[in-house]
C-alpha cells in the first residue's frame, strides 16, 4: 500500500474550493429563504445559517 503525499498547493486548492462551496451554499440558502418565507422554522440549521448571514451583511 502506498500513501499519497499531498502538496501544499493541493492543500491550498482544496481549502479554496471548500471556502467557495461554503460561500455558495450560504448565498443559495439565503436566496431561498428570501423567496420562500414559508420555509422558516422547518429546519433549525437552515434558520441559523440564514440569520448568521444576515447579521454579517
Amino acid at each position: 500500500m502506498t500513501a499519497k503525499i499531498t502538496t501544499a498547493t493541493e492543500t491550498d486548492e482544496a481549502r479554496e474550493k471548500r471556502a467557495a462551496l461554503k460561500l455558495r451554499h450560504a448565498r443559495d440558502l439565503t436566496s431561498l429563504m428570501d423567496e420562500r418565507a414559508d420555509l422558516r422554522g422547518v429546519h433549525a440549521l437552515a434558520d441559523m445559517v440564514d440569520d448568521a448571514v444576515r447579521w454579517t451583511a
